[in-house]
């Protein structure tokens, strides 16, 4: 089973510590990419903004080779479209994508977790878990934590992901992250949603304390289903707003 994951369960300075040992190996581009998605998936660039390839050169004090990179990384993973003559633009959240991706992400978190409740080695992936789930609870309490609590379902799925026995399912799970990410905060952006997530997190830990895959896999499907459901909702009331 892999242990990326694993190395970093047990506190939140080792957690911090391992991020920031990412950074140092990232490349420029990757590194000029990392804090752009930030900013698009915080809101900071809203859907349709053109990302100005001389504005982010100068931002960054670096040529625009470096940028151009970036912005490529950026449309791999669907935070921006690249248009001939135009540049690149904020993708547009849209309804499509949002039944598109969580359906993927469903059948692909159930696999993922089924795998690891199923694995000899949960027991090592169940302190981090635990912990991060006892903080999800106490984070749904409070109306006022949303971002936080989005941080952290962000945060521990990308723990599972680097948990999973599957190579393949890592790097494909990985890919769909940041997509993924500006949907959620618009899927957990009521304290009622929090509620019902924390819900199926709880279920989680319960099945992998128990070694139960198909509950595992239940659990995944139906937090990430509930998400879609819960997005396409706030995107329809956007929609009639607009």
């Amino acid at each position: 089973m892999a242990t990326a994951g694993f190395a970093v369960g047990h506190s939140t300075v080792a957690r911090e510590a391992a991020r920031n040992a990412s950074r140092l190996t990232q490349s420029l581009p990757e590194q000029i990419a990392a804090r752009l998605s930030e900013r698009i998936v915080a809101g900071n660039y809203p859907p349709g903004q053109r990302v100005m390839e001389q504005a982010v050169s100068a931002e960054f004090a670096v040529s625009r080779g470096p940028v151009r990179e970036a912005l490529r990384l950026l449309e791999r993973d669907g935070l921006v479209t690249i248009l001939p003559r135009r540049g690149a633009q904020v993708t547009t959240l849209s309804i499509e994508e949002v039944h598109e991706i969580f359906d993927i992400r469903a059948s692909l978190n159930g696999l993922r977790d089924r795998q690891i409740a199923e694995s000899p080695e949960r027991d090592r992936v169940l302190p981090m878990l635990e912990e991060e789930v006892g903080h999800l609870a106490r984070l749904a309490r409070d109306p006022r934590e949303g971002d936080e609590y989005v941080e952290v379902v962000f945060r521990l799925n990308r723990f599972l992901t680097e948990a999973a026995p599957s190579r393949r399912l890592r790097a494909i799970l990985s890919s769909l992250a940041l997509q993924t990410l500006r949907y959620s905060r618009l899927g957990l952006s009521t304290p009622e949603r929090r509620r019902q997530s924390v819900k199926n997190w709880q279920r989680l830990v319960k099945a992998v304390r128990e070694g139960d895959g198909l509950e595992a896999q239940r659990a995944a499907e139906q937090r990430v289903l509930d998400s879609r459901d819960a997005a396409i909702a706030e995107l329809n009331a956007k929609n009639r707003r607009d």
